[in-house]
């Protein structure tokens, strides 16, 4: 195979143009005359997605229900459907192989990846986001983490089907976003904060523009009207960088009904948190958190790495943002789910806090908390928890 995939290479290199699977066939069979047009296809399509495509990974990248692609070295290969990881059988020639693959890729994204910079970050036309890590620093071989967007936003009822969102969970989701609450979804790492968030703004009205700023662009809300904004690394020479600092600047002079940060991760936060106390009603955004008590935290942190003091914090803090959804995946890589709901207020000390609301166990059964009635308060009534016993 390596030696038919150099020659067609050859051919390719030598006539110019796109390798297209019409080109790729064509210089197939000046090759291989004797093979038939079923075995000419075959090898067509595997030898373009290793040209122009994500080579022997292709088939994985295609399945509906692969959310991760994960490559350590290029004797493993793991997958996430949703259920966990996997592993493929499917193996790399060698390691020279799999880092050509990992550079190619790097750079069809705009992206250097060599000893030099010998990690990359980036997002794939198509929206797949990569991450790549080269040899000495990943010792085991190169290392290739691909993450598919989903094509179309989860609607409520599938994430309440799916058993993400509880039943008696969905109507309190749906009021966050009627009675416009600025709000943030905490979670690790693959909890399902992007989905539930895309969904979650798919029942946004529809006269309202939503404008997004994002790292890399993987919220798809189901809406009419959705503007853009991504943020863009800098090139080799260290120029041309787009922070999302920048874009939330710019984002504020779009008229946004909602501004949404797809994840609050750095100096972005300051102009997040003054946006939403100057009229910028609804706004939103995810935040990685190991527990919703953490939230208040890992903002202060943020807010103080750029600048402003602890108690500017939490004193901006305290009048932009309402409620807390935090979402958890239960071990095992196993099912996501909404685990609680709580509010964010000011104590006597002039610091936030959170104040647990509802909460709802792996059964899905719901469990009101102390904040509660604050809670029904704050979504005027359009949400009623039900008559429940408070924990001791």
């Amino acid at each position: 195979m390596t030696r038919l995939s150099d020659a067609v290479r050859g051919r390719l290199a030598d006539t110019g143009g796109e390798p297209t699977a019409g080109r790729v066939a064509a210089a197939l069979r000046a090759e291989e005359r004797l093979l038939g047009d079923r075995e000419v296809l075959a090898l067509a399509d595997e030898l373009q997605a290793e040209f122009v495509g994500a080579g022997p990974l292709e088939p994985l990248l295609r399945a509906p229900e692969v959310t991760d692609v994960l490559v350590n070295g290029p004797d493993e290969v793991w997958v996430d459907t949703g259920e966990g990881l996997l592993r493929t059988a499917l193996r790399f020639q060698d390691e020279a192989t799999l880092r050509r693959l990992a550079q190619r890729l790097t750079a069809a994204a705009g992206r250097r990846l060599d000893d030099a910079a010998p990690y990359a970050d980036a997002r794939l036309p198509g929206g797949v986001r990569l991450h790549a890590v080269l040899p000495p620093v990943s010792a085991g071989g190169t290392c290739l983490s691909l993450r598919l967007p989903r094509r179309r936003a989860f609607t409520l009822d599938e994430l309440v089907a799916a058993g993400t969102v509880p039943i008696e969970g969905a109507s309190l989701l749906a009021a966050l976003i009627e009675t416009r609450t600025a709000f943030l979804i905490s979670g690790g790492t693959g909890s399902g904060k992007t989905t539930l968030l895309s969904c979650m703004l798919s029942l946004a009205d529809p006269s309202e523009r939503l404008v997004l700023v994002e790292d890399s662009a993987e919220l798809r809300p189901e809406h009419g009207h959705v503007v853009r904004l991504e943020a863009r690394p800098p090139n080799v020479e260290g120029a041309g960088g787009v922070t999302l600092n920048e874009l939330v600047r710019q984002a504020l002079r779009m008229r946004p009904d909602r501004l949404v940060v797809g994840e609050v991760r750095g100096s972005e936060v300051v102009v997040l948190l003054n946006s939403l106390n100057t009229g910028h009603e609804g706004g939103c955004g995810t935040l990685h958190a190991n527990a919703a008590a953490d939230v208040p935290a890992r903002l202060e942190a943020l807010g103080c790495a750029a600048g402003l003091s602890r108690e500017a914090v939490h004193s901006q803090l305290a009048a932009a943002l309402d409620v807390v959804v935090h979402l958890v995946r239960e071990p095992g890589g196993g099912r996501r789910r909404v685990a609680e709901v709580c509010l964010l207020r000011r104590a006597a000390d002039g610091l936030v806090g959170v104040v647990p609301a509802v909460s709802f166990t792996a059964a899905g059964a719901m469990v009101t908390a102390v904040g509660a009635a604050a809670l029904v308060e704050r979504l005027e009534n359009r949400w009623d928890p039900g008559t429940r016993e408070e924990p001791p």
